[in-house]
């Protein structure tokens, strides 16, 4: 897979994907990841990416020139399956959304920043808008960085144990259940006899009926669902 963040801010994505799981993805080659600053393709003598809102208000507005530039450069390179805006007003971001990215092979990621985006970028370029929650953010990079760790992580071969991702909370729109590890009691606390036992039977059917309990005493909506 190979995915281009589009941003004014690029030193904001330096550090999330530099280490532990992103790191590795890419350096097995699982995953290019590319980050490009919009100022580079400003025509503004300062590299201003931003102006006025026609109409007043409060807060400035990303450019149309800029960003089109770099979008169309990209999509003269290579055919993108999706170009996404993360946007407050996007769609909530569920899991069952990260398992579909993760089977495309070019995605373009747009952060917004300031008040937002020309609309028109919205409505000519962008094919999938996506928020991480309902509340406001800086810009979209660090969203991004949210996407881009839950997607990569579903691709086969980024994890040692691929497994453990079809595991994972809302994979089935269940919580996970609780997990222990060694030593089987501490301060009096103990681990669960079923975990000890060696009956795997009865080992799922325990973390099946706890998933479930999780599930509905924490986010019962999921079950609705």
């Amino acid at each position: 897979m190979r995915i281009d963040i589009l941003t004014v801010l690029p030193q904001l994505l330096e550090s999330p994907f530099a280490a532990s799981i992103m790191k590795r993805a890419q350096d097995k080659g699982h995953v290019e990841i590319h980050v490009h600053n919009i100022r580079d393709y400003s025509t503004d003598k300062h590299k201003n990416v931003d102006d006025y809102q026609y109409g007043g208000g409060a807060g400035m507005v990303m450019s149309i020139e800029p960003i089109a530039a770099l979008i169309d450069k990209l999509n003269a390179e290579r055919s993108y399956d999706e170009v996404i805006y993360m946007t407050p007003d996007g769609k909530v971001l569920e899991q069952n959304d990260c398992n579909q990215i993760s089977l495309l092979e070019n995605i373009m990621i747009l952060c917004g920043h300031y008040k937002g985006v020309d609309d028109r970028i919205r409505q000519h370029y962008i094919t999938k808008e996506i928020s991480i929650g309902s509340y406001v953010l800086s810009g979209g990079e660090l969203a991004a960085a949210v996407v881009v760790d839950a997607v990569v992580r579903l691709i086969p071969g980024v994890l040692n144990d691929e497994t453990s991702a079809l595991t994972d909370s809302f994979q089935d729109n269940l919580l996970s259940p609780p997990v222990f590890t060694r030593p089987p009691e501490f301060n009096g606390w103990k681990v669960p006899d079923v975990l000890l036992s060696g009956n795997q039977k009865e080992i799922d059917r325990w973390r099946e009926e706890q998933a479930y309990q999780r599930t509905k005493e924490r986010r019962p909506d999921l079950l609705e669902e």
